[in-house]
């Protein structure tokens, strides 16, 4: 096994929300109402990387609901992320492992969605193997699901991956031509950035299909439940892509924990018909999205401690791909 690398950050404590309690009184008693009980507890969320509410109510009757909530006024970005997620989760084909929606309504100048509440945690770092195995398998199950996704998910609207990645995730080709600053990153970026431009340029070419993908497939993304079932979050960036992108995303932090990820990726079904250097086009594109955000982005909505997720998950896309590249 080679040498771990665990992240400076606590995926368990990034967020930055307010808590129930810090909610407005109309607020408050207008999830109640929709809820049909007082709120007895209140658990936040520590994970995720927005300013959101976010937290398990327990209610009077018993009943567990994971609800987020954005402002309309000075959270409309987010209270758009709630909108698309609700509607994306709704729309999931059924035996894909994710929370549903009950309700989503505007109340008190927020945009509040309710989900069923899983009973369940975020895997820790360094993976242990049952629990990456049980994340693989959910994604697996996902990615069969959405290969030939539903008509009434794809009337939705999901992007492109291949549009997006010619717009958002061609930072080497933007820093090789002067547009972008080279960021703060391992030397072997530098010294290698003609190849990283070619294998980031090649990718979107693999990528025009009509299957479907969570696209934001992380660690902080799973929870794991009391059965050692793995459930998958967040699906507001859903967008057309093939599932092997999403698996080496995930297996990015596989990669940090010491894991085979290369073997990993090799045995997992959406790996089936990948291309050749797929592993190698997507990890280049991760790295220089990830080490360029971390050097610029200044999101008002978003929890500081995104700059240091994104300029670990870049240096470890990074080092996977040296890897396997031999790049030293």
């Amino acid at each position: 096994m080679r040498a771990i690398s665990l992240p400076a950050l606590s995926y368990h404590a990034t967020a930055q929300r307010p808590d129930w309690e810090q909610l407005p009184a109309d607020l408050r008693t207008a999830v109640e109402a929709r809820l049909e009980s007082p709120v007895v507890a209140a658990t936040t969320a520590g994970g995720g990387f927005t300013s959101g509410f976010a937290a398990v109510l327990e209610t009077a009757d018993g009943d567990r609901a994971f609800v987020k909530a954005a402002r309309l006024d000075t959270q409309s970005e987010l209270a758009e992320f709630y909108g698309r997620e609700t509607a994306i989760t709704g729309a999931l084909p059924a035996r894909i492992p994710a929370a549903r929606p009950r309700w989503a309504a505007t109340i008190a100048g927020y945009f509040a969605v309710c989900f069923d509440a899983i009973d369940g945690h975020m895997p820790a770092l360094p993976w242990r193997s049952d629990e990456l195995d049980a994340a693989l398998a959910a994604w697996a199950v996902a990615a069969a699901e959405l290969r030939e996704p539903p008509a009434h998910l794809v009337a939705l609207g999901p992007p492109r991956l291949a549009d997006l990645l010619r717009s958002d995730l061609s930072n080497w080709g933007a820093i090789a031509a002067g547009r972008e600053p080279m960021p703060p990153a391992p030397a072997v970026a530098a010294a290698r950035l003609r190849e990283l431009v070619a294998l980031e340029a090649s990718l979107p070419g693999y990528i025009d299909t009509t299957a479907l993908i969570h696209c934001d497939l992380r660690l902080d993304n799973v929870l794991i439940d009391g059965g050692g079932t793995a459930w998958i979050c967040d699906w507001n960036w859903l967008c057309h892509g093939p599932g092997w992108f999403d698996t080496i995303g995930l297996l990015i932090s596989a990669y940090a924990s010491g894991l085979d990820a290369d073997t990993l990726f090799a045995a997992h079904p959406t790996a089936v018909g990948a291309p050749a250097d797929a592993v190698d086009a997507t990890l280049a594109a991760f790295a220089g999205f990830y080490l360029s955000r971390a050097a610029a982005d200044s999101w008002t909505l978003a929890s500081p401690h995104i700059r240091a997720h994104r300029l670990w998950s870049g240096e470890q896309a990074l080092a996977w791909l040296a890897d396997r590249q031999g790049w030293s």
